[in-house]
């Protein structure tokens, strides 16, 4: 006896439906969706003008070094530690936190020896921080 062998069909699963419906949830949200404006944070930002300051104070000047060591109005500060930078700053300041702070850094001074300046200085309450700066040379 000979038996026929049935043809099988190859089974799949049909995504058309599944792809229609997930275009109309895309519809309905992008239709459902409401479009405002989102309110934005207003800043005024300061604006510098080319001319140089007059201090009318007596100042204290901070300079940080190349290598990082301080010098205040002149004087060498014994090394690079906060503690002896707050010393220092406090001894020639005198309590008189009200007189502006002036740092001028070296360009190639380490990032946080000048963060270290400003720093100390918050601590001891400075509110008048200046950070000096050179105009760059243009070679004509």
């Amino acid at each position: 006896m000979e038996f026929r062998r049935q043809v099988r069909e190859e089974e799949s699963i049909n995504l058309t439906p599944l792809i229609d419906v997930v275009f109309l949830l895309l519809i309905f949200f992008m239709v459902s969706t409401t479009f405002t404006k989102e309110t934005h944070l207003a800043v005024d930002l300061p604006e510098a003008s080319a001319e140089a300051s007059t201090v009318t104070k007596q100042s204290i000047d901070i300079v940080v070094r190349q290598n990082g060591d301080y010098a205040i109005n002149g004087k060498n500060v014994i090394n690079q530690q906060a503690d002896t930078l707050h010393r220092a700053l406090a001894k020639i300041a005198n309590g008189d936190n009200k007189q502006p702070l002036v740092i001028t850094a070296d360009a190639k001074a380490p990032h946080q020896a000048v963060v270290r300046a400003m720093d100390v200085a918050g601590k001891l309450g400075f509110e008048q921080l200046r950070i000096t700066t050179q105009e760059p040379v243009i070679n004509p």
